[in-house]
């Protein structure tokens, strides 16, 4: 367990993740308090079940942390510790894996 800006974070074995959707892509989700959606190299996409409403994702880094809004459009909403440099790798992961977050989303939140 892990303490991010005041919070307990769990983290996920890898044996602890089932695919999304049933199908063979590169993400990865837990049923959890924060699961898990997508590893992408230094970075770890997730989000928490009892958090507001509006779609978004928490990405995770060594260094520090950062939360995206994704609609209407991908946008950063806030961070802590990530250089710019970081927070622009950590925005095309975001990118790159749109759909799949979403779908990790509305499987969980029924939406």
């Amino acid at each position: 367990m892990s303490k991010v800006k005041g919070e307990a974070r769990a983290e996920y074995r890898r044996e602890d993740l089932v695919k999304v959707c049933g199908k063979n892509t590169s993400s990865e989700y837990s049923n959890g308090m924060a699961p898990t959606i997508v590893r992408d190299g230094q970075f770890r996409l997730f989000f928490f079940s009892r958090e507001e409403t509006r779609i978004h994702v928490h990405v995770a880094h060594a260094d520090g942390e950062a939360k995206f809004w994704l609609t209407p459009q991908v946008a950063l909403a806030d961070h802590t510790g990530l250089s710019a440099a970081q927070l622009r790798q950590a925005q095309a992961v975001v990118n790159a894996h749109v759909k799949e977050i979403q779908d990790a989303w509305n499987n969980h939140f029924g939406g």
